[in-house]
């Protein structure tokens, strides 16, 4: 089906009312898994999910799908689903799920987690209440404004000649390796934590850093921001706190890679087709 999203924050009618305006579309959670239909493996598209059984205990509007209203949603822990639908965890829907739907997914997975850490103002403790026009928890107490959540991490693909430099992390799969990375700090730009980051995790130093792309991962809110650099001298010392293991591979002889729908995977694709 053709994807064209809106995004929004006031539904074009209260969902009390959805009986009435037609089905719409829903990207439901159980957690970090998400609720399906089992036959087609696609989200829910239906008027409301009360006449499924199913209680939200927060939902969130996303903006219009083809014309269509879209709506997060997150149910209980001991949900139980009906027999036509399944769970599925969100990572694992990668390669299974459109790219599109994952996109939604992980938007709507993203603004759920605001909603449910926000519900009480970080200054004062009083209950905060939404924005009417933007989407922001507001404190009526205080005024303080709180957005939904973005944490900027850089990702970096270091080479030297035809090697590339990987490192694993005890979270790792067994045999797998991926690219540098690690998350901004206050007062930081982007290309100092290029540097500053390869320099703790595996002593290196790097030059010719450049910008390559960047890919939203609702894990559960972080950008992930690429880079290429350049191998400018030292030998490998891997902070252990960090990663087990850091090596040169060739490039044509490469270990287990992370999933192909990582921005990872794809820049180190990206390097290996380069001639």
């Amino acid at each position: 089906m053709p994807f064209h999203f809106v995004p929004g924050i006031h539904p074009p009618n209260p969902q009390a009312d959805n009986e009435s305006t037609g089905s719409a579309w829903w990207f439901v959670f159980i957690g970090r898994q998400l609720v399906l239909q089992q036959a087609t493996l696609t989200p829910l598209q239906v008027r409301a999910l009360a006449p499924l059984g199913l209680d939200a205990r927060r939902t969130q509007y996303l903006g219009q799908l083809n014309g269509q209203p879209c709506y997060g949603a997150e149910l209980p822990e001991d949900s139980v689903l009906p027999p036509q639908l399944v769970a599925r965890e969100l990572r694992s829907l990668y390669g299974v799920l459109a790219n599109d739907w994952l996109d939604l997914a992980g938007l709507a997975f993203q603004i759920l987690e605001w909603d449910r850490t926000h519900q009480f103002c970080g200054h004062c403790g009083t209950p905060t209440q939404a924005a009417a026009a933007e989407r922001a928890k507001r404190c009526p107490s205080c005024g303080l404004s709180q957005y939904p959540r973005i944490s900027p991490a850089m990702i970096v693909l270091i080479s030297r000649g035809d090697d590339i430099l990987l490192g694993r992390a005890p979270r790792f799969r067994p045999g797998m390796y991926s690219l540098i990375a690690g998350y901004v700090e206050s007062h930081e730009s982007l290309e100092a934590c290029v540097v500053r980051e390869v320099q703790e995790e595996v002593g290196i130093e790097v030059a010719n850093i450049r910008y390559w792309g960047s890919q939203p991962w609702p894990y559960p809110h972080t950008l992930m921001v690429g880079f290429t650099a350049d191998y400018a001298g030292g030998d490998i010392v891997v902070d252990p706190h960090e990663l087990t293991d850091a090596r040169w591979f060739a490039k044509h002889q490469l270990p287990d890679l992370p999933s192909e729908a990582s921005i990872a995977r794809k820049m180190i694709n990206w390097f290996v087709g380069q001639s």
